[in-house]
């Protein structure tokens, strides 16, 4: 093979992978336009365990655990008809589960944080990873103190500028 046939075909393999490369990244995720409605399911989790009724959806369904003075939220998005994604705040261990449930290409954040002793403390923003599967799933193990109200915040897309909906203040959970 002469240098000239290798070369192009070393130029053609490059290219070709480039442009495999370029195709098969992520795009980012888009904004919702209209916002997503928002149902949002409260459970006083004294009276826990608890699951059926309004907790259950088409994924997975909720189960909230026992967790004397909790107040466990769940949060369901549907948009154009269809559930794209749900959010929930388990007291008991204070995890925060971030669904998204349609490859849209569209997505959302969460913000948590709660208030104890006098402070509010950011917990931070977190999503679903937007993978190629059927359900995105993200759960966050933080460490709350009992009692505390945990305040969460859907925003559509990133930068905390769109809110779709929230759970804080006096519809806030208690960790």
């Amino acid at each position: 093979m002469n240098l000239g046939r290798r070369l192009t075909g070393l130029l053609a393999g490059a290219a070709l992978a480039a442009g495999t490369a370029l195709f098969g990244a992520a795009a980012p995720a888009q904004a919702y336009s209209p916002n997503p409605a928002v149902s949002t399911y409260y459970r006083d989790t004294d009276t826990c365990p608890c699951s059926g009724g309004t907790l259950t959806d088409p994924f997975d369904g909720t189960y909230f655990a026992h967790d004397a003075g909790g107040l466990a939220v769940k949060m369901e998005l549907n948009a154009s008809g269809w559930f794209v994604g749900k959010v929930e705040f388990h007291p008991y261990d204070e995890k925060l589960w971030v669904y998204d449930t349609r490859n849209d290409g569209d997505g959302f954040e969460v913000t948590i944080g709660y208030s104890y002793g006098g402070s509010y403390h950011d917990l931070g923003t977190h999503a679903a990873p937007g993978t190629s599967e059927v359900v995105d799933v993200t759960v966050k193990d933080f460490d709350i103190p009992e009692g505390a109200s945990v305040d969460i915040s859907v925003y559509d897309g990133s930068g905390r500028s769109d809110l779709i909906a929230a759970a804080r203040g006096t519809g806030a959970a208690t960790a």
